[in-house]
């Protein structure tokens, strides 16, 4: 007859019910880090293509992480109106612009041109943008058939979705590496 002795049962039965844990918070702190890094391309991608700017576009990035029972979703977006018409464009000229859309996203762009009342605005938008002014009534306006699309969201997910799936790998390593010492 064979005997034998398990050392170390209770420790690795332990280790093995903190799994699941373990394995949602890695998700989670790796959800966190990729949406970080897109965030950081996009911020990168406009200060590095907008002149005249206040830099409120790029401080205007929000991101959540929620966890349940059994998922963790991370949420990324930006609180400025602003971004859709720069990730788009506008008007005539957005609709015309390349672009790179989300699947099931369809756009619907106004087709007449319109009118930015010139003393609403800070910077000469003939000379950024040769917007026409003209003169109604004694007061000038720009006349505009929208702005190309001038995407910054959209190509920093591209980027960051090549890194990701070693970031969750990475971190889960980690995150094992931690539960056997």
């Amino acid at each position: 007859m064979i005997s034998y002795e398990i050392h170390g049962l209770d420790e690795l039965v332990s280790k093995l019910n903190k799994l699941p844990e373990v394995l949602k918070n890695s998700v989670a702190d790796s959800q966190e880090l990729v949406i970080e890094k897109a965030e950081g391309y996009a911020q990168r991608e406009l200060q590095s293509s907008v002149k005249y700017s206040s830099g409120e576009l790029a401080r205007s990035f929000r991101h959540e992480i929620k966890m349940s029972d059994n998922s963790v979703i991370g949420r990324w977006w930006n609180v400025d109106p602003v971004a859709i018409y720069r990730e788009f464009g506008t008007g005539r000229n957005g609709e015309m612009s390349p672009k790179n859309l989300p699947e099931n996203v369809t756009i619907s762009y106004r087709q007449t041109p319109w009118f930015i009342p010139a003393d609403k605005v800070d910077v000469d938008l003939n000379e950024l943008y040769r917007m026409p002014k003209i003169k109604i009534n004694g007061k000038t306006y720009y006349r505009t058939n929208g702005q190309i699309a001038r995407q910054f969201i959209t190509p920093s997910i591209e980027k960051v979705a090549q890194e990701a799936p070693d970031i969750f790998k990475n971190n889960l390593n980690e995150r094992f590496r931690e539960l056997s010492d």
